[in-house]
Order: C-alpha cells, then sequence, then structure tokens
C-alpha cells in the first residue's frame, strides 16, 4: 500500500478526475426530487452507479422499498458512508440531499480499489426518509449498523462547521374532531375544530417563555374547514418539538401536547396525537473523527471552524443520523455552499445546491470524506475506541 500521504494525493485526483460523472449524480437527483419513502428513481440511480463499481448491493433493506446498503471489500473494520436522498415537499432538494448522495458516491468510487489494501469493509448505507421519516432508527433498530467501526456523511449549509449540534425531536400530527353546523344560522349547535387549533397555539406561544432558550416547537395547520360560513368540523396539523436530548424532549412534549389537550377541552372537540415516526435523538460527535476532517478539510483551504456559524444555524437542526452516534463513532461536518442569505429549508437554497459552489462542495466532500477514512485507519495514534470522555464533547476540535 502506498504512504497515507500519497494515497490521499491519489484519492484526490480521482475524485477530480470523476468529477464531471459524480457531479451529473447530484445535478439529477436535484432535477428529479422525491420525498421520503417514495425515492424509487434516486435509489435506482444511485445503485446503478454503485453496481458499476463493483459493489454487492443489497436491496429492500429492513423491509424498507428505498433502502439499500452496498459493500466492497472484505477488511475487519467496517466503515459505513451515508448517503440521503429525500427532498422536501414544494420546495424540493432545499436541504441539499442531492449533494450528500453524490458526495458519498463520489467518496465510494475513489475508495472502492483500496478497500482490501486498507483492510476495510467500504459500506455505503442508503437511508430514506431522513426530513420526518426516520429511516436510519428503522435501518438501525433492523441491526443495519451493528457492523460498523464509524459512520459517516457531509451536509450542505451556508458555511463550514465540522461539529454537528442537532437536537432531539418528536414530529407529530393531531386532529380535532368537532361538529359542523351553519355558521350564520345554527353557531350554537356546533364545535369548531379549526378553533381547539387556535387554543392549541396560544397555549404554545404563552408556554415559550417558560421553555429553555434551545428548545423548539414548530409546525402547521393542514386542515381547518372547508366553508367559511360552515362551522369546520375537523382540523388537522403536523408539528414538531426539538430539545437538546431525548431526556429532556420526554418532559417538554408532555407539556406541548397539554396545549393540545386544552383545545378540545375549550372547544367540546375530540382530538388525537400522533406520532408520525420514531424520535430523533440528539447527535454525539466523535472529536478524533472530527479532528481528521478538519485537518483534511484545511488542506483545501476549508475553515471548519464551529465559532463561525450563523447563530442558530443548521448544525442545530435534527437528523435520525443521531440515533446512529448514540451506538457508532459518527461525525456530520457541514460544507458551506456560499448560499447566504438563502439558508437551508427555503427554496432559494434548493436553487443555490446546483450552483459550482455547491458542485466544489461535492467534490471537497466526496475528497474528505475519503481522506479522513484513510487516516482514521492508517494513523497508530487514532484511537480505536470511542472515548466516552470526548465522543460527545463539542468544543472546537482544533483547540
Amino acid at each position: 500500500m502506498p504512504a497515507p500521504a500519497e494515497l490521499k494525493a491519489r484519492l484526490r485526483a480521482s475524485v477530480e478526475d470523476s468529477a464531471d460523472s459524480i457531479l451529473a449524480v447530484s445535478h439529477r437527483l436535484h432535477a428529479d426530487p422525491e420525498l421520503g419513502w417514495q425515492e424509487v428513481r434516486s435509489v435506482a440511480l444511485l445503485t446503478a452507479q454503485l453496481d458499476a463499481l463493483g459493489f454487492t448491493i443489497d436491496r429492500d433493506v429492513a423491509g424498507l422499498p428505498t433502502a439499500f446498503v452496498a459493500s466492497r471489500g472484505s477488511g475487519p473494520v467496517v466503515v459505513g458512508l451515508i448517503a440521503e436522498y429525500d427532498a422536501l415537499a414544494g420546495i424540493g432538494h432545499a436541504c441539499g440531499h442531492n449533494i450528500i448522495a453524490a458526495a458519498t458516491i463520489g467518496a465510494a468510487a475513489a475508495l472502492a480499489p483500496h478497500a482490501d489494501e486498507l483492510g476495510i469493509t467500504l459500506q455505503v448505507i442508503g437511508t430514506p426518509a431522513e426530513e420526518g421519516g426516520g429511516g436510519k432508527i428503522y435501518l438501525l433498530d433492523a441491526g443495519v449498523f451493528d457492523r460498523l467501526d464509524l459512520a459517516m456523511m457531509i451536509h450542505p449549509g451556508p458555511v463550514d462547521s465540522v461539529m454537528a449540534r442537532p437536537r432531539a425531536v418528536a414530529h407529530f400530527d393531531v386532529e380535532y374532531t368537532g361538529k359542523a353546523s351553519h355558521a350564520g344560522a345554527y353557531p350554537h349547535l356546533g364545535r369548531n375544530a379549526a378553533d381547539a387549533f387556535t387554543v392549541a397555539q396560544v397555549g404554545i406561544g404563552l408556554l415559550r417563555q417558560q421553555l429553555p432558550d434551545s428548545v423548539r416547537v414548530h409546525g402547521i395547520v393542514t386542515e381547518a374547514g372547508t366553508a367559511p360560513n360552515a362551522i369546520p368540523e375537523t382540523a388537522k396539523g403536523s408539528w414538531y418539538v426539538r430539545a437538546d436530548s431525548l431526556e429532556q424532549l420526554d418532559g417538554i412534549f408532555d407539556r406541548v401536547s397539554a396545549c393540545f389537550a386544552a383545545g378540545a377541552l375549550a372547544t367540546g372537540c375530540e382530538w388525537e396525537l400522533r406520532e408520525t415516526s420514531p424520535r430523533y435523538a440528539e447527535f454525539r460527535n466523535d472529536v478524533a473523527l472530527a479532528n481528521l476532517f478538519t485537518a483534511n478539510a484545511a488542506a483545501l483551504g476549508r475553515d471548519m471552524d464551529p465559532d463561525e456559524l450563523l447563530p442558530g444555524g443548521m448544525n442545530t437542526a435534527s437528523t435520525d443520523l443521531g440515533n446512529v452516534s448514540q451506538r457508532v463513532r459518527a461525525i456530520h461536518p457541514y460544507l458551506g455552499i456560499g448560499s447566504l442569505p438563502a439558508v437551508n429549508h427555503q427554496a432559494e437554497f434548493a436553487a443555490a445546491s446546483v450552483t459550482a459552489t455547491a458542485d466544489r462542495a461535492v467534490l471537497d466532500g466526496a475528497i474528505l470524506l475519503a481522506q479522513t477514512i484513510v487516516d482514521a485507519v492508517t494513523t497508530e495514534s487514532f484511537p480505536r475506541e470511542a472515548d466516552p470522555q470526548t465522543a460527545g464533547d463539542l468544543t472546537d476540535p482544533k483547540e
């Protein structure tokens, strides 16, 4: 095997030489966005790329039609490159999952010929429905991540930051059922389901003054009647509660749920709250792995200083990789795509996800993932086990 520095240079050259095909993946995904659990064409594109690279592909993993595991090599160290590819309703790839998937493919293509000499089994794990469905959690429960020693991915954002700080989150739907009636002639015979949401949202607004600064409660009303002269019989909404940890989330969730109960009580409606995915855990960074990523990023001219991130920025959102990170050493760095003032989950960010700067993030992401894996398996001082004293530390790894 060549010296690690030489191999890392080769990996970088390989990604640059394959830039057109790697970027074609990003652009094709962007042009054809698919929602969570429906990413059929996206998976077909990604698995076709991996099949051509000589990966063995397991499809329909854990009974999920748009999940897959592609493997190459037979070494004792098992490394997972994580691909996400679902889009957002109405705004397409406004979180840049096209960039994530393409960078993962690029890293896999560069590393594949060297897997055996590095002593690794390289896996590309295709994970559906990150935007609210929790695909990784179902895969985790099915044992898909059990063999992994390391799990890695990159995520686009407005600016660079190596440390992921995603919060725990609960996703849920609420439905109120009242009684319809003529709003002008017989309003006293009705029970207004839309009013129940009004009461609930007022309660949540008042509750916020007693919530920790890091907690987020947000949602939308998706249905609240069909005609202005009819008392709404049903009203529906979708909501998220985020907190610093699953433990904190439990208590906050109960208080928010009480606000929705108050809406039902005040209006005389029936109500139902249903969680729509498993709860996402907070993210646990592996600092040693993040240090390696940071050093490689510096060589590409990227400053991964977390202090430069916008307050309350993308790395404080939520991801189902958080659940994986509780069991597997993991990193989830953010690469800037020069989108400001546009930020994730805006239509303008979707447009920015196929610019020249975004394309550079795809290629840099592929290079950095591949080079960091080389460092992790060849650096003698790299700890073989996660250090519980530092694995969850969110300080600057350069300090």
